[in-house]
This record gives C-alpha cells, sequence and structure tokens, in this order.
C-alpha cells in the first residue's frame, strides 16, 4: 500500500460512512451515500467538497518581473488580469505540454496565486522555481485548508452562513472576507458546471467551517460529495482533467482548451507550435461524445470511423446521471470534431454507434454569473 497523503478532514469523511480511494497519491472520499445521489444532489440545491488536496503556490516581485515571468509560463494573457480577478490558464514545459492547468489569483500587481491540482503542484512549484530569476515563490499548500460549494443554491447557503452578501464576487473573482477572526480568501469559479464557491482558510477554520456549513445547509438539502460525483459533473460540464484530457505530452490546443491559447510579445514555450495549432488547427483534439445505444463510456476505448479506421481514443467516460445516458471525453482525428458526427467506440469488443457532441452536455448555473 502506497503511502497516501490526507487532508485534514480524513478522519471526518470516515466519521461520514465516506468511502476512501487513493488519488493523485491522497487519501480521498469517492462517495458518502452514492455518486447519483450526490451528483443531483449538486445539480438541484448543493454539495460540499473538500478540496484541500490542492495547491496553492504565491509569488510576489516587481510588477514587470512577475508579468514577465508569468507570461513566459503560461499560454493565456496575464497582463490584462485586474486586481480580485481569477484566470484558468496553464503551465507549459519546454515542449508546449502541460505541466498543469492551473487558476491564478491576481490580489494586486505584485502579488499572485496559483490553484494547482493536488498530483502536480509540486511539479508546478518546482517548474517555477527552475526559471525563477528575481521573484520571491512560496509553496504554501501545506498552510492553506480549501473546500468548495457548488450547486443551484450554493450562493443563497453559503451567504446566510457567513452573514455577508457576496453577491459582488463575480464569476471567475474573488474576494478577501473577514470571518472567524482571520481573513478567508472566497472564489467563484466552479468546476462541476453550477455556481459557488472556493473557501481558502486556516486549517483549523477549515475544519470547523466544514462541520458547521453541513449542518447549516442541512435544511437546504447540502450533502457532501466525493470524487466520484466530482468527475460526473466535471463530465457533464465538459472540463477537462488532467491526467485524462490533459498531460505533459499535449499542447493547450491538443488538448481541447485552446481557448485559453493567446498570442503575445514575450512567447512562452513551443509558442510558434502552438499558435500555428490555434490558427489551422491541430491533426488531433478533445471534444464530447455520447452513446447512441445503450452502454457505458469509460477512458481508453478506441474509436473508429464507419469504415472501421481507428480515428481515436476516449479521455473520460460515465454515465450521466442527469442526462441517464453514456458520455464521455475523446481524443480523436480534427476532421471528425464536428456536432453530431457518427462514430462507434468499441466496448467490450462491440462497436457502438456514438455522436460527437461539440458543447458542453449540460448548461449549469454557473453560466448566469
Amino acid at each position: 500500500m502506497e503511502n497516501l497523503k490526507v487532508t485534514p478532514l480524513n478522519e471526518v469523511h470516515r466519521t461520514l460512512g465516506a468511502r476512501m480511494v487513493p488519488f493523485g497519491g491522497w487519501d480521498m472520499p469517492v462517495q458518502y451515500t452514492s455518486i447519483i445521489q450526490e451528483h443531483l444532489a449538486t445539480r438541484t440545491t448543493a454539495g460540499l467538497f473538500d478540496v484541500s488536496h490542492m495547491g496553492e503556490i504565491f509569488l510576489t516581485g516587481k510588477k514587470e518581473s512577475l508579468l514577465t515571468f508569468l507570461e513566459k509560463l503560461t499560454c493565456n494573457q496575464v497582463e490584462p488580469m485586474h486586481d480580485f480577478q481569477v484566470q484558468y490558464n496553464a503551465v507549459l514545459n519546454e515542449n508546449g505540454g502541460l505541466v498543469d492547468d492551473i487558476t491564478i489569483y491576481k490580489f494586486n500587481d505584485e502579488k499572485y496565486m496559483i490553484c494547482s491540482n493536488a498530483s502536480n503542484y509540486e511539479a508546478v512549484y518546482a517548474h517555477l522555481l527552475k526559471y525563477n530569476t528575481d521573484l520571491k515563490i512560496t509553496n504554501e499548500s501545506a498552510n492553506w485548508h480549501q473546500i468548495a460549494i457548488q450547486g443551484t443554491k450554493a450562493n443563497e447557503i453559503f451567504s446566510k452562513y457567513v452573514g455577508q452578501d457576496l453577491e459582488d464576487i463575480g464569476y471567475y473573482k474573488f474576494k478577501l472576507i473577514s470571518f472567524k477572526g482571520e481573513q478567508m480568501i472566497v472564489s467563484r469559479t466552479g468546476y462541476t458546471g453550477e455556481d459557488g464557491f472556493e473557501i481558502y482558510s486556516t486549517i483549523p477554520t477549515g475544519l470547523q467551517i466544514w462541520s458547521e456549513l453541513l449542518e447549516f445547509g442541512k435544511s437546504y438539502g447540502l450533502v457532501p460529495v466525493g470524487l466520484g460525483a466530482r468527475d460526473t459533473l466535471r463530465l457533464e460540464a465538459k472540463y477537462a482533467l488532467y491526467g485524462h484530457e490533459l498531460n505533459d505530452e499535449r499542447t493547450p490546443v491538443e488538448s481541447g482548451i485552446g481557448w485559453i491559447v493567446k498570442e503575445k510579445t514575450n512567447p512562452y514555450f513551443a509558442y510558434e507550435k502552438i499558435i500555428s495549432q490555434k490558427k489551422n488547427g491541430a491533426d488531433y483534439g478533445v471534444t464530447g461524445i455520447k452513446l447512441t445505444e445503450a452502454g457505458v463510456l469509460r477512458e481508453n476505448y478506441s474509436v473508429y470511423d464507419d469504415a472501421g479506421n481507428l480515428i481515436g481514443q476516449t479521455t473520460s467516460g460515465s454515465y450521466s446521471p442527469s442526462l441517464k445516458e453514456g458520455i464521455g471525453l475523446v481524443y480523436i482525428k480534427k476532421n471528425f470534431i464536428k456536432n453530431d458526427t457518427i462514430v462507434f467506440v468499441e466496448i467490450r469488443g462491440a462497436k457502438k454507434r456514438s455522436i460527437i457532441q461539440i458543447g458542453n452536455f449540460i448548461k449549469g448555473s454557473v453560466r448566469k454569473k
């Protein structure tokens, strides 16, 4: 048994009866009741997620040095960001593959935070240090506690719980909130397709908020949610996940997140190649796929055209609790990335008819913010 890291809430999850599984080197809850129940609760009311395994890396320095550094290592434009804005971005390696997809938090011209995936934040930190010359870069992941409340009633529940109006936190924005004698970071992004908040605090306060918020939100239908429903929720929203759609070999365009690729005067790694892919299309890309007959998609299933030619491979797949059908994401030749294109997925030796879907499978409440 590998030595798994644990979040501060590990014992709490066990007390709640969670089924624990290894995930990216961490011991995490996959479900408390059932994946379908937790999924539908998030879509209709709200779910509470332990995301304390995520990484928090802070960068401080002079404005010009920070911008030059961040623009060189990421593919989205950092320079236009406003204070208290969050941006989806990606840290690139020397070949244009992804070290990680990240969110960047801008506090002011001289201070930023990078929130990185659990299995990658040490690699991101090492990569940043490798190219750093004059910035202060600190990995503060062990000091921060992070939980997230997501769902159609997330705003109502969390606002009432903290006793503050949070309407002024727009989508992909954040705010510093005084609560329980400390300053917390509260952002509004959401990886489920629903409205919601990420709550960054000290560990003792985070533990307290988790228990109090669950109790407070019970009458609204708030439930704890594990990794199982987190995966089905992000799939319905068609959000890419590192280790599935995203990896250190595929560029952002090949990974299906080409919308964050921007032209810059200060070029990032593999700049010409990635910009060319953005303009002309890469040979392969990631898009949505939906079964039109009975079955469930999983990752690494082969995908064929109607002539029997191998054209791609699924990167994620599941039963969609909202749509009640098999959905997934697929890494596929670019000329097949058109809505309603018919393809065939091989599932246990049988080729199942499927269609390509470009847009997200579910339009959640997040887009209303």
